[in-house]
């Protein structure tokens, strides 16, 4: 087991809240103890998410999510994500580059994806659970280490543009730790929303729903955020936006040693957390050792090995066949599994597996030799209830990379930093076609016995550390905060999923407290050993929640590398 834990283990009974910030955690908690449910918990502090990361977190960016309801007991998805415009074309962006800009929007999604929740799922009104949302946005909160820590990584790209600069830099400098941080534009977007909401409400929920959502996709919103982009070279249209719909469909699925692990569909990268725990079901973990050289060699090359799948194969499956359960099968992952060289590490990465009748081109990928650091995007939010409803959600997406609509306070979805201007790429560019997601909540489930919804910010970095996180509570017992703390390390050989998609062959970053002795045995093996900091945003901001469904004990699990905090009672 590892050493105290820097956080103490929260636990409960009736339910839980775990977030990627303190204030989201508690907007959340407060819906919990205002009668509503696990979704619209989830949904409260996934919106309020979108105000204290505004960073990291969009309120008009992505947010997939995994919800499953007692009464069923079904895993349901909810895509969360956006396409690119009609008007995008492949090969327009003739050097292989998809600049910084308004010309990386995709079909902002979050919030058509939050209402949807709410409506098939919640109980509440969109005001009801965006209510603390708009108060920190109208009124501020303070500065955090984490977000001040991201600002200073990206202050030139808030310099871009003179409304971001406005809202989050202050006389073109980073707020100080403690200055209030007030998004007066925004409160007042979400709260015409409510406004929209309320005034529709009296001829039922759905209908004040319907207009919240109405407001943003073809109302004033849309209008604003529509002649912004034809006044400077943007592509979205007022059609665009009217005709999206957030997808609500089937997770994939695996069950690992008697557990059934849930991720949503390979439009974005969670079934490479699927993959992984695929293969490693046919290692002895226990045996090698948590953390130890022999251990850490095993999961490192297993990871290369599926995110050089993720290259090759994984892309929006509404416009590419994605191979999905073949790669997911035991006899997919038995052929890979042979390739892991116990006493030899891959130098760069592996050749993705050999599917018949699927295609697909590699990146060529250029090589990064700068320290490792966060991928500079995405939080997280779950939540269970007293009724044993859970909700997984990972929303994302920043506000340096695409200029703020001015009078919203919102800057649409830059996702398309994720798709890749190279034809026949399983992620390459088209037409509605959606960019290849790094943000995938997940979902782990014993019957009768456990459930867990987990995820994390990072990049690339998110099925590495929630693959150790899962390992470290399932296989080796440790109680879910121990898990969340433990010492991580993080594999850089595939391309980055983000523009410019360059990569560190054969790096393996690793936090102290793995000993250095399997450090210095990894190097021996040819991993390309770089440490990092103590507890380092590096290797993602893993939080989630593990009830013992027996007992009725609830404990949350939040990531002190980041600004996480649980909550429950």
């Amino acid at each position: 087991m590892t050493a105290q834990p820097q956080q103490p283990m929260v636990m409960a009974r009736r339910h839980m809240v775990v977030a990627g910030h303190y204030l989201a955690t508690e907007a959340g908690h407060a819906v919990l103890e205002a009668g509503g449910n696990a979704v619209d918990a989830g949904v409260a502090a996934g919106i309020a998410l979108g105000v204290v990361h505004s960073d990291q977190v969009q309120f008009s960016g992505v947010a997939p999510m995994l919800v499953c309801m007692a009464d069923s007991g079904e895993v349901t998805s909810l895509a969360g994500l956006g396409g690119w415009p009609a008007a995008v074309r492949p090969g327009m962006f003739a050097d292989g580059r998809i600049p910084l800009g308004l010309l990386r929007t995709v079909v902002p999604a979050a919030p058509d994806a939050w209402i949807t929740a709410l409506r098939r799922f919640g109980t509440m009104s969109f005001g009801e659970v965006a209510a603390p949302a708009i108060r920190l946005a109208r009124e501020g909160f303070t500065v955090h280490p984490a977000m001040h820590r991201f600002l200073e990584r990206h202050r030139d790209g808030y310099r871009s543009w003179p409304e971001n600069a406005r809202i989050w830099l202050r006389d073109g400098e980073v707020p100080e730790l403690g200055d209030l941080l007030v998004q007066e534009d925004l409160a007042a977007t979400i709260q015409y929303m409510a406004d929209e909401e309320t005034a529709a409400a009296s001829t039922g929920r759905d209908a004040g729903l319907a207009a919240a959502r109405d407001a943003f996709y073809v109302g004033d919103i849309a209008r604003r955020i529509v002649d912004y982009h034809a006044e400077n070279g943007g592509l979205l249209s007022a059609d665009d936006l009217a005709g999206h719909r957030t997808p609500v469909e089937a997770p994939v699925t695996i069950g690992f040693r008697g557990i059934d692990v849930y991720s949503c569909r390979p439009w974005c990268q969670g079934p490479t957390l699927l993959q992984m725990l695929r293969m490693l079901d046919g290692h002895d973990l226990v045996s090698a050792g948590q953390n130890s050289a022999d251990y850490i060699h095993l999961v490192a090359e297993t990871i290369k090995l599926v995110l050089a799948d993720r290259e090759r194969f994984y892309g929006d499956p509404d416009h590419v066949p994605v191979p999905i359960d073949r790669l997911l099968s035991e006899d997919y992952a038995a052929g890979r599994r042979v390739l892991i060289d116990r006493e030899r590490a891959w130098p760069g990465m592996p050749p993705a597996g050999d599917i018949p009748g699927y295609g697909g081109v590699s990146w060529s990928a250029h090589v990064d030799r700068s320290p490792s650091e966060a991928a500079a995007d995405t939080s997280y939010a779950c939540a269970m209830d007293r009724w044993g409803n859970v909700c997984s959600i990972t929303p994302s997406d920043v506000s340096f990379e695409s200029p703020v609509i001015p009078g919203l306070g919102l800057c649409p979805s830059a996702r398309g930093s994720q798709s890749f201007a190279l034809d026949g790429h399983a992620s390459a560019i088209a037409p509605g076609k959606r960019p290849r997601l790094t943000p995938n909540p997940a979902m782990a489930r014993a019957a009768g016995a456990r459930i867990m919804p987990f995820g994390a910010p990072g990049g690339d970095a998110q099925p590495q550390g929630m693959l150790q996180v899962f390992l470290n509570h399932f296989v080796f017992g440790m109680p879910i905060q121990h898990a969340v703390e433990a010492p991580r390390f993080v594999t850089s050989s595939h391309p980055n999923s983000f523009e410019p998609h360059d990569c560190s062959p054969g790096r393996l970053a690793i936090e102290p407290g793995i000993a250095p002795d399997a450090a210095a045995e990894l190097a021996r093996l040819g991993h390309d050993v770089e440490w990092l900091s103590e507890r380092s945003d590096a290797v993602a901001g893993v939080c989630a929640i593990s009830a013992d469904l027996a007992s009725g004990v609830i404990s949350g699990g939040a990531d002190p590398r980041r600004s996480a905090r649980a909550m429950g009672r």
